[in-house]
């Protein structure tokens, strides 16, 4: 392909005695017009090469039949008032609606179709104070991370133009039972602040609505640490003050105070296990992996809060990992993973089981969704072939009716869902879920599309996707691997695969490619593998580290220069997860596996699809975009090197659903035409190279 011309300069770095080249750092740059004008070269390529694929018609006629839905979220009850958001069919965003009651009449609220004539302005978190009478928002230019708050009369439906709120990007605002405030964390729009040291400025303030925010009172001071997160929370009574100081996603301390007192005390220091609190009825039930790595509950005295003195009221489970807890209608719901598909338990507040929610199948549930004394709570259950269900609940009876579900133009009996182990390269054993048709004839070629992450803690679980749908249809596989450095198994599988033991993450996806090759699902060349952030992380290793294992790469929003990403974006954040260039041993592990300084120019590569966003402002696209240079330089590679932009878009994309057409109608396209997937008016099918 003819790419647009990319410069290589002679950039080379000394560290810890080791000779690091940075042939393309000039890119870095964003806002330099060379830079911009390559960025905009790049897309113009990639857009119109897979907008000539042949059948990308019928991949957006599909997608706008799968993507444009009506559906309802669980509702939030504040003084008797439910909020709750809705998609349409005919909107391109989420609404949020009200009403009086359960069976009130229904009322816009926010909507964010109309705060902007291109669609790039975005709708982030959102709380109504606990009478139900104001709402407070974010807005999000460009569906970044950086946001502004703004506070809102539900019954007039103003904006009030006192209360707003700069300096949002970490915000999650918690109402005072009074309703005439709330606690919210700030970070400083300085733009003398370095990018890199800005998450140590945060700190934590009490609005009162109505007054300038900038009188707002300081509640907890910043740490000064960017490595760290600050966070806090307010009992539902508004007795008790919690500050979290977070330390990547395997530590943090807790602590609190009755709102009035002056200084916080410490609740618990977290030395490799971390902690969170529900507080209710002057009660501590605190959740935790110290010394269980999947998790238990203690219930805590405030009166007598000292280590020593805790109960431990749910043990840990030995075969299943405890994701989350709730207290509704004056129970614990327990939300737990086993095997990576979920299990609902409530328990009594003293940790006695009372029953397990009974799920309509096999599949990914949230935990139940209420007040703590409220008898009515929520619950949402999803599949990789089961669209969105929404069930209300009694928590006391148990008894569980449907509530809302979302109707798509698709026949789930059409498919399967089978879940495999597979032994990865050291012996461990690692679960998959594979999705296909249910007439699939396993004969080795089978085009398949493998997903993973493999970090944060975060787990895989069976959820629906749509855009699977034309894939399946097609004959194609899409396989989840459950990979370490995820959560499905608490502690010890997320410690599995963080810092100086991240290889490991890469080598459960390569025996994950390995095993549907034996298997007689699919063979390399069939084979494409996608990831987003840190999953971008983890098939930009994987493809530099096992090229001839793959056909295709789909590489999203990812961090590739493992030696700077801590400069750039919320790269500091993630030093506990990573580590850090800075360190001599936590830079020779990075520097082995780092993407961008693994491409080596006699290698033939499989083909690329690196899908970025101009306003991604917590992973830097720099990332992105030297990485393809590098990969589209290489001598010894011959297949495709694209890079796709999405403007007005952060991280996590732009929230339209026009745009999630065109990127999914795109993503598809290479995989079908890399994979040699003959596509049809009207539909796909299967055909090998």
């Amino acid at each position: 392909m003819a790419y647009p011309a990319t410069r290589a300069e002679q950039v080379v770095d000394t560290l810890h005695g080791v000779q690091v080249a940075d042939p393309y750092r000039w890119l870095e740059d964003e806002k330099s017009p060379e830079v911009q004008a390559w960025m905009k070269a790049q897309d113009a390529l990639t857009r119109e090469h897979l907008g000539k694929v042949p059948g990308r018609d019928a991949l957006v006629r599909r997608f706008t039949e799968l993507f444009y839905v009506d559906s309802i979220s669980p509702p939030a009850r504040r003084g008797g008032r439910y909020f709750y958001i809705r998609t349409h069919k005919d909107k391109e965003k989420a609404v949020l609606y009200w009403r009086d009651g359960e069976k009130g009449q229904e009322k816009v609220l926010l909507d964010p179709n109309t705060w902007s004539k291109d669609g790039t302005v975005s709708m982030g978190t959102w709380a109504p104070s606990w009478d139900g009478k104001k709402v407070v928002f974010a807005q999000k230019p460009n569906a970044a991370d950086e946001a502004v708050l703004h506070v809102m009369d539900v019954d007039t439906g103003e904006w009030s133009k006192v209360d707003v709120i700069e300096g949002a990007k970490y915000a999650s605002p918690k109402w005072t039972p009074d309703n005439k405030g709330f606690y919210y964390e700030w970070l400083p729009t300085d733009p003398s602040i370095p990018v890199d040291a800005r998450p140590g400025y945060t700190t934590v303030r009490y609005h009162v609505v109505g007054t300038d925010p900038k009188q707002d009172a300081l509640v907890h001071p910043r740490t000064g640490d960017p490595t760290t997160f600050l966070q806090s929370d307010l009992s539902r009574d508004g007795k008790y003050l919690f500050i979290y100081i977070v330390r990547g996603w395997s530590e943090n301390d807790v602590y609190w105070k009755r709102p009035g007192e002056k200084d916080f005390r410490l609740l618990v220091k977290g030395q490799g296990a971390k902690y969170s609190v529900n507080a209710w009825k002057d009660r501590f039930y605190v959740t935790t992996d110290e010394g269980a790595p999947r998790q238990r509950v203690f219930e805590v005295d405030p009166g007598k809060p000292e280590r020593a003195a805790w109960k431990e009221i749910v043990p840990e489970d030995k075969v299943a990992s405890l994701q989350a807890v709730n207290i509704v209608g004056g129970h614990l719901a327990l939300e737990y993973l086993k095997d990576a598909t979920t299990e609902v338990r409530v328990a009594t507040l003293q940790g006695k089981p009372v029953r397990t929610v009974q799920l309509p199948g096999v599949g990914a549930a949230s935990n139940l969704v209420g007040l703590e004394d409220l008898d009515e709570a929520y619950f949402v259950f999803t599949s990789f072939t089961v669209p969105r269900l929404v069930f209300k609940t009694s928590v006391a009876s148990g008894k569980t009716e449907e509530w809302a579900r979302v109707e798509l133009p698709m026949d789930p009996d059409l498919y399967t869902t089978e879940q495999v182990f597979y032994t990865s390269k050291d012996g461990t054993r690692v679960p998959m879920f594979l999705v296909h048709r249910k007439d699939l004839k396993r004969e080795g070629n089978a085009p398949t599309l493998l997903y993973g992450y493999g970090g944060f803690n975060v787990s895989m679980e069976p959820t629906f996707r749509g855009s699977i749908l034309p894939w399946l249809d097609a004959g194609g596989v899409y396989a989840v691997a459950n990979l370490r450095g995820g959560g499905e198994y608490g502690k010890d599988w997320h410690e599995a695969g963080r810092l100086g033991r991240k290889q490991n993450v890469f080598d459960d996806l390569h025996a994950a490619a390995e095993f549907l090759a034996r298997e007689k699902y699919t063979q390399p060349k069939r084979l494409a593998i996608y990831g987003g952030s840190n999953g971008g992380l983890l098939v930009g290793a994987a493809m530099t580290q096992r090229p001839a294992l793959y056909g295709a790469v789909v590489c999203a929003v990812p961090l590739l220069d493992m030696v700077r990403y801590h400069l750039f974006g919320s790269g500091r954040t993630w030093i506990p997860e990573y580590g850090t260039a800075e360190k001599a041993e936590d830079f020779k592990t990075l520097h082995a596996y780092s993407p961008y300084h693994h491409v080596r120019p006699d290698v033939r590569y499989p083909a690329l699809l690196m899908m970025a966003a101009d306003h991604d402002d917590r992973v830097d696209p720099m990332h992105a975009r030297k990485f393809v240079a590098a990969v589209q330089n290489a001598p010894g590679n011959q297949a495709p090197v694209l890079l796709r932009i999405e403007t007005n878009a952060g991280h996590g994309g732009a929230d339209q659903v026009a745009k999630t057409i065109e990127s999914s109608a795109d993503l598809y396209s290479f995989l079908f035409q890399t994979l040699g997937v003959e596509m049809r008016q009207g539909g796909v099918a299967a055909q090998g190279r």
